[in-house]
């Protein structure tokens, strides 16, 4: 067994080779993969025969010549999504924020028309907020909601808010109306981010971007909170920080790819 530390060679060498597959260019051949190795041809064709056996490997075109991804990966892909936890992860993701930017980071889900936080990492800074993990608030009068909403089509939007919803006007700067909220989730779309303009408390500015797991669909949102007197920066540096968290967060989850504008 090998000791703390220690690679096994031929366990890298084969990492390393399935590792080429991750560009998102398809399947390639033994001589591709032995010139962007750097190894021995002979080499690469025993690691390629081994992961075939193994079915992490497979023939793509009848002459047996080019080789993608194999069963078994997707396989062990299936379980590792499935041992992922959003609040462990988003955990994780939200003290990185707090600790960048000094402000309050939430994770939250999507549920109907309401927001559930998962996650709130409080700024070491003085903030009133109506948020509280377990707590449920209006999707349209939030942020991280909005981020959430833009990411379902308008027809999936218009069916949750169909008559007789009664929508909630939590600020004098709450949108109110499925127009308007279309039309408001339409410029998030645009720009990757979401904004709260003290629509769901008028001391609180926020801004959040969307959350996507293996599947491109939008699991969560990721929000940073800050009060209206700190609030110069928000479409700008902590603008920033919401969409690279939301983009770690998402990697963790499986997701390949932009996240913010689909």
């Amino acid at each position: 067994m090998a000791g703390p530390g220690r690679e096994v060679p031929a366990v890298a060498r084969a990492l390393d080779l399935l590792g080429l597959f991750l560009d998102g260019q398809g399947p390639r051949s033994v001589p591709e993969m032995t010139a962007a190795l750097g190894l021995p041809r002979s080499t690469t064709y025993e690691l390629v025969q081994t992961l075939v056996a193994r079915n992490c490997l497979r023939p793509t075109d009848p002459t047996g010549r080019r080789f993608g991804l194999g069963l078994r990966l997707f396989e062990l892909g299936s379980a590792y999504a499935e041992g992922i936890d959003v609040t462990e992860q988003g955990q994780q993701v939200a003290d990185d924020v707090v600790r960048q930017c000094d402000e309050t980071v939430h994770i939250a889900v999507l549920d109907g028309t309401e927001v559930i936080y998962l996650v709130k990492v409080d700024s070491p800074q003085t903030v009133r907020m109506v948020s509280a993990v377990g707590k449920r608030l209006p999707a349209h009068c939030t942020a991280v909601g909005k981020a959430m909403l833009a990411g379902l089509s308008d027809s999936e939007v218009a069916a949750r808010y169909a008559d007789p919803f009664e929508w909630v006007r939590m600020t004098p700067h709450t949108i109110i109306g499925l127009d308007a909220l279309l039309a408001e989730l339409a410029r998030i779309r645009r720009r990757g981010l979401a904004y709260d303009n003290c629509e769901s408390n008028l001391d609180v500015r926020c801004v959040a971007a969307a959350v996507r797991d293996a599947t491109g669909a939008v699991v969560a949102g990721l929000s940073i909170s800050v009060p209206v007197h700190r609030s110069e920066p928000l479409e700008s540096a902590l603008g920033k920080y919401a969409a690279a968290a939301a983009e770690e967060l998402s990697r963790r989850l499986g997701h390949r790819g932009a996240v913010g504008r689909h």
